[in-house]
């Protein structure tokens, strides 16, 4: 016990040396805003008692105080205090630019997050991507921010690598390339009517540019990280075994589901998108599916898609090819992939079971809500599949889980769809599957990460 209490003591020594020796410089002077200039939306900032205080108006865009200057590599510390039904952030990495939505302010935000959802910490593209790291992929840290109390920020933004933390909670690690440098700005989020006069407020921002590599906080392996740089691998889903099922430029490692090659056309690679051709909305009609050469048995895939208005889709896995030599689609287990606002499938079924996330007329997904879907924009759909143990998640939240290969599966099979298919859903492996649904969806980031 004497040895452990002694370690962490010289643990806390090294790293309240290695913050005496960073280089800080104040953003805030506790006086004045001196050096930022307000942006977009006309909510107030004032300077009281040592800190910035913005004041949120009806009637406005959201409005920012930024920096005049850009910050590429930094870490930056804040402290932050919100009234209860507001919701703001800390931009950094991020411009205005006229040739931009007219001056938008876009770029990563570290959400400060109010509401009983709690992804204070998590990060927001803003007027770009939208959620980029939801707070759905990291739990625990759902329970740093302290309400109506003062909070620690920390932002380390260091070459493609992102991380933040909340009250020392590390909440967020991302890598991505899309803006290397901007300015930091402090958010009052646009409100409706009657929400005038609620308050943000930040103190002791301070920021450090150099020595960072030395400084930066060590890599905690159970924040799980998000890898946004399209078709490629970080170092350490290297290290974990991930393997890209498509290079982002070729079809290498696909083929038709019905023939050997790959369809001659209804599929598209464009700017590292995998597309399937908006053709009529039917079945496998125009390009018609396409799957994997190699089959898989445990596994975890990711696949990152985007769909349109009222598009269709699947991700199907388990698949056997030669068990549907006719029209429609190869026949295997399928993450549903739908727009449930616009198109009719997700009223059809049993109760949701053909909506966006579901084993496709077997089972629904649920808490759906939270896995925070948005259309015209990139979501991360995760199989997961372990014996005869599958899960379904999306953006981070699981939202189906089953179990196959025994009484109660066969009889789910029974009362579906596919119950004139023999042994569905049973096999032991299979190729996995990317539908053509004759609606426009794209894919790309398709990796996985073999468990046997």
């Amino acid at each position: 016990m004497k040895k452990t209490i002694i370690l962490s003591l010289l643990v806390c020594m090294t790293l309240g040396l290695s913050a005496q020796d960073m280089q800080w410089e104040s953003l805030f002077n506790g006086k004045n805003l001196k050096n930022w200039k307000k942006l977009n939306g006309d909510a107030e900032f004032k300077v009281q008692d040592g800190t910035i205080v913005g004041i949120s108006k009806s009637g406005t865009p959201n409005t920012f105080l930024a920096t005049k200057k850009y910050y590429g590599d930094f870490i930056l510390e804040f402290e932050f205090k919100i009234e209860s039904g507001l919701n703001s952030g800390v931009q950094f990495r991020s411009e205005s630019l006229k040739e931009y939505q007219n001056g938008r302010v876009h770029g990563y935000q570290y959400e400060i997050d109010s509401s009983p959802r709690a992804w204070s910490g998590g990060i927001y593209d803003e007027a770009r991507r939208a959620w980029i790291y939801r707070l759905t992929a990291n739990p625990p840290a759902r329970k740093a921010f302290k309400s109506n109390e003062w909070n620690r920020g920390r932002i380390e933004a260091i070459g493609n690598s992102i991380r933040t933390w909340v009250n020392g909670i590390e909440c967020a690690n991302i890598i991505d390339d899309v803006t290397p440098s901007g300015f930091i700005a402090l958010q009052v989020h646009e409100v409706g009517k009657n929400e005038d006069g609620k308050t943000v407020a930040w103190r002791n921002i301070r920021i450090c540019t150099t020595d960072l590599e030395k400084n930066r906080t060590p890599e905690n392996m159970a924040v799980p990280e998000i890898n946004l740089i399209p078709n490629t691998l970080s170092d350490r889903e290297k290290r974990e075994g991930w393997k890209l099922l498509w290079d982002g430029k070729t079809t290498d490692g696909w083929r038709s589901a019905k023939e050997t090659g790959f369809p001659k056309k209804g599929w598209t690679i464009e700017d590292g998108e995998l597309k399937v051709v908006k053709s009529e909305g039917k079945e496998s009609a125009n390009g018609g599916d396409i799957i994997t050469k190699d089959k898989y048995k445990n596994f975890i895939l990711k696949v990152d898609f985007k769909i349109t208005t009222g598009a269709n889709s699947g991700i199907k896995y388990f698949v056997d090819p030669d068990l549907n030599k006719g029209a429609g689609s190869a026949i295997g287990c399928e993450f549903q992939i739908l727009d449930d606002k616009n198109h009719p499938d997700a009223k059809l079924g049993v109760k949701g079971n053909r909506k966006l996330g579901s084993l496709y007329d077997l089972i629904p997904p649920y808490k759906i809500s939270e896995a925070n879907f948005q259309k015209g924009t990139y979501n991360t759909a995760m199989i997961v599949v372990n014996g005869d143990k599958v899960e379904h998640w999306l953006n981070g939240k699981k939202i189906v889980d089953y179990e196959r290969n025994n009484q109660m599966w066969n009889a789910l099979v029974a009362y579906s769809k596919y119950k004139n298919w023999p042994d569905f859903g049973n096999l032991k492996e299979g190729h996995i599957l990317l539908q053509d649904h004759g609606d426009a969806v794209s894919f790309k980031s398709i990796k996985i990460k073999v468990l046997d």
